[in-house]
């Protein structure tokens, strides 16, 4: 198996995501709700896998990136819930399991991290074949920005500052991000710099990814024409419906009988 655009992530991860945590609590009691095992696609270094079993679901977690399972592998070990935690290094357009699934989920647009249509194609059809009966999909991704489409690569904009509540290092995020209107892909650069206790910076990180760019209504065809039945569209994680001012597209499906 190639090696993941984010195994350089690995290492650094969870300090820079330290600050997405608004999607934690639904993913826990939507699995918490949930009648059967869970599977989560592109599980990463467990960020959503680790609260969901420590909240006494079973689990399976799945990723292209082996170095990001380790350190989900570890963190699981530490929290003292592996047993309720299986991990599979594979890739969501290709994988099948012996399980049915009453909850899959796709957090933190780990949907768009397939860059065509005929995998975003085949992950459906992976989902909806292991999906138990009366079983749902639920996957967040973003609205398309258009300032990001248009930007120019090779000016840096400033994205958020993040200080790791863990070891309390500050780190500034810049993104450069290059737009391909053909493919709807965008190749986005994230510049990291950590910070010393004098705002001096200490280090500087280069990590390229790639996504693809879904919008709302091309998403529904895709659920449509591969059997799902769209249940619900929320704008946010308090379940707020989705409008024009929406940023975030949080989609809730079942397979048509």
């Amino acid at each position: 198996m190639n090696a993941s655009q984010y195994d350089a992530w690995a290492s650094i991860y969870d300090a820079v995501y330290s600050y997405v945590r608004e999607d934690i609590g639904f993913y826990v009691e939507e699995a918490e709700a949930a009648d059967g095992p869970v599977l989560e696609l592109g599980c990463g270094t467990g960020r959503i896998t680790i609260p969901i079993a420590k909240a006494g679901v079973p689990i399976v977690g799945l990723d292209f990136s082996a170095a990001m399972l380790d350190i989900a592998r570890d963190k699981a070990r530490a929290q003292s819930v592996a047993d309720n935690v299986t991990l599979v290094h594979g890739d969501m357009s290709d994988f099948s399991m012996d399980d049915r699934f009453s909850l899959i989920i796709i957090p933190f647009r780990g949907f768009q991290s397939l860059l065509t249509v005929e995998d975003e194609i085949k992950t459906l059809g992976n989902i909806r074949r292991q999906l138990a009966p009366g079983g749902k999909l639920m996957f967040n991704i973003f609205v398309p920005d258009v300032d990001m489409m248009t930007q120019d690569f090779d000016v840096p904009y400033h994205f958020r500052d993040v200080t790791d509540p863990q070891t309390g290092i500050t780190y500034v995020l810049w993104n450069q991000t290059e737009y391909d209107s053909h493919s709807q892909v965008m190749k986005i650069r994230t510049t990291v710099e950590e910070l010393d206790g004098n705002s001096h910076v200490v280090r500087k990180l280069y990590r390229d990814f790639q996504l693809r760019n879904i919008f709302r209504w091309e998403m529904h065809h895709l659920l449509t024409s591969c059997g799902f039945h769209v249940e619900e569209l929320h704008g946010d994680f308090s379940r707020s419906n989705f409008d024009g001012a929406s940023t975030e597209m949080l989609w809730v499906a079942s397979t048509v009988d």
